[in-house]
């Protein structure tokens, strides 16, 4: 089939191991994205409209334009430093469980630890949600798709 690796799984692991950590850490988000099939293209099923999903950003970024607007030097999450952070990235004591448990189980490294939780804040402002839920975590988590499925 067109577009499929010839690769065996060992050489993909190796070529991708080519890629250091640190630079894999600075990517807040990596995942894999299979190749769709034709039944999906050419089905009645649709996704969220384009304009939906505008909508939901304009409005993720007026929350944090207004979050931060006593904050001069950030603009948006990804602008977050450490301070900043536990401000406006605070979770509950479950919560905090399940990123630890990932930080532990999946060996993620401080930074990647810095970028899930800025990832969470934002998948939360596109919820409309005030405060990051583990709903919001485990799917920050799941972005970290090289880091789990790579390096382990």
């Amino acid at each position: 089939m067109p577009g499929e690796s010839k690769s065996s799984p060992r050489e993909i692991q190796n070529y991708l191991g080519r890629i250091s950590g640190p630079l894999l850490d600075r990517i807040d988000l990596h995942v894999e994205v299979p190749q769709v099939k034709f039944r999906e293209i050419s089905g009645d099923k649709t996704g969220e409209a384009s304009v939906e999903i505008r909508g939901r950003v304009i409005a993720a970024r007026q929350i944090q334009h207004e979050r931060y607007a006593h904050k001069p030097k950030i603009t948006c999450n990804a602008r977050l430093g450490p301070k900043e952070l536990k401000a406006f990235c605070a979770l509950d004591d479950s919560t905090k469980e399940l990123l630890k448990n990932a930080m532990t189980e999946l060996n993620f490294s401080a930074r990647a630890y810095d970028r899930i939780l800025k990832v969470a804040r934002t998948i939360a402002d596109l919820a409309g949600a005030e405060k990051i839920a583990s709903d919001h975590v485990s799917e920050a988590i799941q972005y970290r798709s090289l880091d789990r499925q790579l390096w382990a």
